[in-house]
């Protein structure tokens, strides 16, 4: 069997497959985010290493953990885990939807060398601006740093005692040659970093170290068992999804949104805000269109409304026109197409029919358009989409997804396990890692129905977009 763990940002998932690809069990434990200022998102990477503990024994509970011949790692991208000569961790881990850097990522963004090498804007959220904010704000800290790791990489550290990051996550820290697949000296250079501060770099299925025997001890495992490169979490559940190829995707309704679209090369167009990143699988790449807030947009309503996530969306019937309310998901800022780390979100169009299903029905609307914007960076690249499938929390709701593929015009897949994506993903390379096994032997995962557009709605869909994006121009500097 083969064991992928997936670091997300309010929780930690283990699964476990058999050879044959098939799910044998799992488990999964809940994180907390901190937000000590405005704009500020930080996890203790030692609650990481519990919830990865508390998952693995859970997961003892239930198979022979001994049968486990590789581990496969996904996780949250971005954030920014430093640490000492010693291991030490310095500071809490400042997360991908951290906005405290947005100033110092500007000012990289300026230097044309980052878009030249990385392919990418210097987005706030990625690691080196926040390293450029450590060394101006926290000086002493940033002078003890010996190693930077990625959130999962913090995770391998632990499993293997071996400082190691994989391409797909390395691609968004804007240090890495995203085209030369290799860490960049002149982008390590211009942040007052070097080479020796980075981990090694492997590729998504290739063995990035073994199992340190104390683990297998207290857990059950073999020791020694090889721990797989790993994935970014959208790249680890394209390769849960078996999206691999130019022409095919899948949109993401997790804490963040994601329109993932697999390239037949590097490409990158940041001028689009679109990310351009390496794939899990050697001399692949894939591009990106990212929103900030997806449930946790709805999260945060359903906060207000006083009532649970699922309840609001529970009795929403067959899609609907748009009303005339509007919602613009902006709560932490925003990415594609934006790169506004200052922009915030708003409800606008509120009258006296606007009630508590018609506000829900907005929220998600809102979350659509966002995505909807993604839809049309990624055209503007050239980059096609053939086939969508649906993956995150949100792909639960069925009205959700209508109303995605009425706005894109475009059917969506819905899989069995839609929410197995990541964590499938990062047990689908423990078992390359270990097998040397392709990923054309482990295909789209069994679909459980398709997500058609409804051509009565799309008219009123495109003329909604149309006023979102007014919106979106009216608000952003009143926010």
């Amino acid at each position: 069997m083969y064991l992928g763990l997936d670091l997300g940002t309010s929780g930690l998932k283990g699964l476990v497959i058999d050879a044959s690809g098939a799910v044998m069990a799992e488990a999964s434990a809940p994180l907390q985010v901190a937000r000590p200022h405005r704009g500020w998102s930080e996890q203790d990477p030692a609650a990481w290493v519990a919830a990865a503990g508390d998952v693995l024994r859970k997961l003892a509970g239930k198979i022979d953990m001994a049968a486990v011949a590789g581990i496969g790692l996904s996780g949250q991208m971005h954030g920014a885990t430093v640490l000492d000569a010693a291991d030490e961790v310095l500071r809490p881990c400042i997360l991908w939807n951290d906005t405290r850097a947005h100033a110092q990522a500007a000012r990289l963004d300026a230097d044309p060398r980052f878009r030249a090498i990385s392919g990418n804007i210097v987005f706030p959220g990625f690691t080196a601006p926040k390293l450029v904010w450590m060394a101006e704000q926290e000086p002493e800290l940033f002078a003890r740093a010996a190693k930077v790791l990625l959130p999962k990489d913090y995770l391998r550290l632990w499993l293997t005692g071996a400082h190691v990051a994989e391409m797909s996550d390395a691609a968004g820290t804007s240090w890495l040659d995203v085209g030369a697949r290799d860490w960049s000296d002149d982008l390590l250079a211009a942040t007052g970093m070097t080479r020796d501060q980075m981990p090694a770099l492997v590729e998504g299925a290739a063995i990035s170290g073994s199992l340190r025997a104390a683990l297998g001890a207290e857990f059950g495992l073999k020791p020694g068992i090889p721990v797989a490169g790993g994935a970014g979490d959208n790249a680890a559940t394209a390769i849960g999804l078996g999206v691999a190829r130019a022409g095919q995707g899948f949109v993401s309704l997790g804490t963040s949104g994601v329109l993932f679209a697999a390239t037949d090369g590097y490409a990158p167009a940041p001028e689009t805000a679109v990310h351009t990143f390496c794939h899990a699988l050697p001399g692949t790449w894939h591009q990106m269109g990212v929103i900030l807030s997806a449930t946790d947009a709805l999260n945060w309503f359903s906060h207000i409304a006083g009532a649970s996530a699922a309840d609001l969306t529970a009795n929403l019937g067959t899609l609907q026109a748009p009303g005339r309310a509007l919602f613009l998901p902006y709560l932490g800022g925003e990415r594609t197409p934006l790169n506004n780390a200052t922009i915030r979100g708003a409800f606008i169009g509120l009258d006296h029919a606007t009630d508590r299903a018609a506000a829900t029905r907005a929220v998600m609307e809102g979350v659509v358009f966002a995505l909807k914007d993604c839809q049309q960076a990624l055209a503007a690249t050239g980059t096609r989409l053939d086939t969508l499938v649906a993956a995150g929390g949100g792909a639960r709701s069925d009205y959700w997804l209508s109303a995605l593929a009425t706005a894109f015009d475009l059917p969506i897949l819905v899989p069995d396990a839609g929410e197995h994506g990541a964590a499938l993903g990062a047990a689908r390379l423990g078992l390359m890692a270990a097998t040397g096994a392709s990923l054309e032997a482990m295909p789209l995962p069994p679909i459980a129905h398709e997500i058609i557009p409804d051509p009565t709605l799309t008219a009123a869909y495109a003329d909604t977009y149309t006023r979102y994006c007014a919106a979106q121009t009216a608000i952003k500097d009143l926010t």
